[in-house]
């Protein structure tokens, strides 16, 4: 290894529990609103974050990445050591206009089982991405290249901040057209069971207001 290259093994972290997969098919079933709401208003990554395509959703454990900022050789790690079914969670030093994701990484994470990509930062190829349908939220689009910087230092499986959130590794992340929340995956299963309440008791609100009451009977305001 020449002596300018960092050992990427020294900053990646494998070693780490997910949140089990019947709560992320139950979660799957369910709005990230419902599950914002039902955990205590938690979770919500920046409202910034949208999919490429708005029929996208993406559901799965979090594998952490952070990236140097202008580099995507993180993202291509991460894609080589991700698990089916994860979603990347990728905070990009705040530098956001660069596109850090593209066809050809939608096909490789697709071809691999991966659940979603959750990048806070730009990507491009956006009328590919959305035909291959990979589930992709991002900032939005840019066609500004990345470098690979093998000196660069990054981190996968450790902790990142999104907005006013700590995501680590395991955690659940839903995703869908109302943006995304990230739910700690020691109370995950928590939530889901009391957001698939939630959505219950609002069915039945819902049946109310079509016969006729108002939202301020339903709810007692004054």
């Amino acid at each position: 290894m020449a002596l300018h290259e960092h050992d990427a093994a020294t900053t990646t972290r494998l070693d780490f529990g997910r949140v089990a997969p019947d709560v992320v098919a139950a979660a799957r079933e369910l709005p990230t609103a419902t599950l914002h709401e039902a955990g205590g208003k938690i979770g919500a990554l920046p409202s910034a974050l949208k999919p490429v395509g708005r029929a996208m959703r993406a559901c799965g454990p979090a594998l952490t990445v952070h990236s140097p900022p202008g580099d995507n050789l993180w993202l291509h790690r991460a894609l080589a050591v991700a698990r089916p079914g994860d979603v990347l969670v990728v905070h990009a030093s705040g530098a956001f206009e660069h596109g850090y994701w593209g066809e050809i990484m939608s096909t490789m994470a697709q071809a691999r089982g991966l659940a979603g990509l959750v990048i806070d930062g730009c990507v491009r190829d956006g009328v590919l991405l959305e035909d291959i349908g990979f589930p992709v939220l991002s900032r939005g689009l840019c066609i500004r290249g990345t470098g690979k910087d093998y000196g660069a230092i990054g981190w996968i499986g450790a902790p990142v901040l999104m907005g006013d959130v700590v995501v680590h590794a395991g955690d659940l992340v839903a995703a869908d057209g109302d943006g995304v929340c990230v739910l700690p995956r020691g109370r995950a299963a928590d939530i889901v069971e009391r957001s698939r309440r939630r959505e219950a008791e609002e069915a039945a609100i819902l049946q109310r207001l079509r016969a006729g009451e108002s939202t301020m009977q339903v709810y007692g305001f004054r």
